[in-house]
């Protein structure tokens, strides 16, 4: 019986913890739109763009100078 509980245990408070790191963010647009993303984006100085992946799973980049506001949900 304790053979299986403590991996089933483990799994379980792995699992717990890799769901805790992603952050859920909507993207307000200059123009209004919005833009959910499954984690907080990603911001690359030398190039000036954001970058994320949406919830259909398609990574995007925009620039920043197209965005108003970046918050989690």
């Amino acid at each position: 019986m304790i053979k299986r509980t403590l991996p089933a245990f483990l799994l379980v408070l792995g699992l717990g913890a890799l769901a805790g790191c992603a952050s859920p963010t909507v993207i307000t647009l200059n123009d209004g739109r919005e833009i959910q993303a499954t984690d907080t984006p990603k911001y690359d100085e030398d190039s000036g763009f954001y970058e994320f992946e949406q919830l259909d799973g398609k990574r995007t980049r925009l620039n920043k100078d197209q965005i108003r506001t970046v918050k989690e949900l």
